[in-house]
């Protein structure tokens, strides 16, 4: 099959290992400081330790192991810059995790933010993790790693565009700004920097799946997606954004998550 039983153990205990050193010192820093929603702060960063962590610990395909690493490494710190300038950007908590939270103890916030984020993040790089401890097939099979990490590319890519336009978007001046942000990527998708969020992990399981049995990690890219539409993305940003003057023309115009043409203004 390709995969190194024994070093695939090591290189899920060391993964285990960073996802709660990283969890727990973010915990307790936002415990102290009362904002819980430093917890968003580690999400791309943990999942970057993890890459790395897999690709020094893994005996595996070393080109494919590192190129996860550089990948998800390039995507976190993109990541984590904006998750940095929303944070600083106030020292009030999201509103989302004060209702999510309220009246819950100690130990239930760290349960339901710090833990379950942990066990996500775990779930999500799986792929990266076994194609740590395993061998590229002789067979065309292989051709499916340098495929997946272009996927990965043209996600995190897509990502950046769709966060730089919403970022261009936010800073016109109120007389000059639309009521919705309907051009570039957001005239073909709701969410385009969600929907590249999923290509970079979707490329990540299509990497790891050049070798058997990754490809049976399936589970963990659809996790991804469901986290990114349902949990924290793109259903919640639906609800928020309902009232806004023209977004529900937008909502009729334009493809929720998956890129495509937009329809004629009716």
């Amino acid at each position: 099959m390709g995969v190194d039983a024994g070093n695939l153990r090591t290189v899920v205990l060391a993964s285990a290992a960073v996802t709660a050193a990283a969890q727990a010192a973010t915990a307790v820093l936002a415990l102290r400081k009362g904002r819980r929603d430093f917890a968003d702060g580690v999400w791309g960063p943990g999942l970057a330790a993890i890459a790395v962590t897999s690709a020094a610990v893994g005996h595996g395909d070393p080109w494919r192991r590192w190129s996860l690493a550089a990948v998800t490494t390039a995507w976190a710190a993109r990541l984590e810059r904006q998750m940095l300038t929303r944070l600083r950007g106030t020292d009030e908590e999201d509103p989302r995790y004060t209702e999510f939270l309220d009246g819950d103890s100690t130990p239930a916030v760290v349960g339901k933010v710090f833990v379950t984020q942990a066990v996500s993040q775990l779930l999500v790089s799986v792929p990266v993790q076994l194609a740590a401890a395993s061998r590229l097939p002789r067979s065309s099979r292989r051709w499916l790693f340098p495929v997946g990490i272009a996927v990965m590319v043209g996600g995190a890519v897509m990502e950046a565009l769709a966060d730089h336009q919403k970022a261009t978007y936010s800073q016109l001046p109120k007389d000059e700004k639309p009521d919705v942000l309907d051009t570039g990527l957001w005239g073909w998708s709701r969410h385009p920097n969600y929907f590249g969020d999923s290509l970079v992990w979707d490329g990540a399981w299509v990497a790891a799946a050049a070798s058997s049995p990754a490809g049976w990690t399936v589970a963990s890219p659809v996790a991804m997606s469901y986290l990114l539409v349902f949990a924290t993305g793109a259903k919640r940003t639906e609800k928020r954004m309902q009232e806004r003057p023209g977004y529900r023309d937008y909502q009729k115009r334009v493809a929720f998550f998956v890129p495509r043409p937009a329809r004629a203004r009716a």
